[in-house]
């Protein structure tokens, strides 16, 4: 994995935990600034990135993201445009 997949990843990790503090967290955590990091650094891949990779950042799918760098993409289910979205 890439520094900057790893970077990827691991903000990945810091929105799935925000996201499951939302209901008891005072105050509420930033999603906005999370989003914002991962399109910037998502931004920063090289052209040779996988396109299925590419496709899960693009389509906000971030479970999707995470399970494929974590090598457990075989665990996403295809979506409605047809692809393991």
């Amino acid at each position: 994995m890439s520094p900057i997949e790893t970077a990827i990843l691991d903000a990945l990790i810091e929105l799935q935990r925000a996201v499951e503090s939302l209901p008891t967290a005072n105050p509420k955590p930033n999603l906005l600034a999370l989003f914002a990091r991962i399109d910037d650094l998502a931004n920063t891949l090289p052209a040779d990135t996988d396109p299925t990779f590419l496709h899960y950042l693009r389509k906000k799918s971030y479970e999707k993201a995470r399970l494929y760098l974590k090598g457990r993409d075989a665990e996403n289910q295809v979506g409605n445009c047809r692809h393991v979205d």
